[in-house]
């Protein structure tokens, strides 16, 4: 098995995803420095991404979006057979620039003051809770959430 530390630049392709025992993967696309002599229908080259670090899991789980472009410096496996990506193991990461439109994720979690709700893009009802975690209900919809608020805060006397 052939292996090098090296940084490699390229594009996220897709949401990094959580893996096993505490670390994350994502795919980067890296295009070749001299992509001027290439053909213009030439593929990409797809370098599988994985990491432990835990301050690089947590960017890549909770910052990181397609299209950003990244620096990742690791060591590099040469894939053991043609056509399989190559596998990096991240230890630094450098977030070089970020795509222009950031992707929603299924579940959203918004603050309105004392409160915080979750918004889940395949149900219409909406979680709401303090923001120390006790529940207060659940709205039938994203309009039913300031009077869910209101009939809490006057059982309550306000105190989220």
């Amino acid at each position: 098995m052939n292996t090098k530390h090296c940084a490699v630049y390229g594009w996220v392709d897709a949401i990094p995803a959580p893996g096993p025992r505490g670390t994350a993967t994502f795919d980067l696309v890296v295009r070749p420095a001299d992509t001027d002599t290439l053909d213009e229908d030439a593929p990409d080259t797809v370098v599988t991404c994985t990491s432990a670090e835990p301050r690089i899991t947590h960017e890549l789980l909770t910052a990181i979006q397609p299209g950003d472009l990244l620096r990742a410096t690791g060591t590099l496996v040469q894939p053991s057979a043609p056509g399989e990506p190559a596998l990096l193991t991240v230890d630094a990461l450098e977030v070089l620039d970020t795509a222009l439109v950031p992707v929603m994720r299924d579940m959203v979690m918004d603050r309105y003051g004392d409160y915080c709700v979750i918004f889940d893009v395949d149900r219409d009802e909406v979680p709401v809770f303090t923001a120390l975690g006790q529940w207060v209900g659940l709205a039938d919809n994203p309009d039913a959430i300031a009077t869910l608020i209101d009939i809490h805060e006057r059982v309550n006397g306000g105190d989220a």
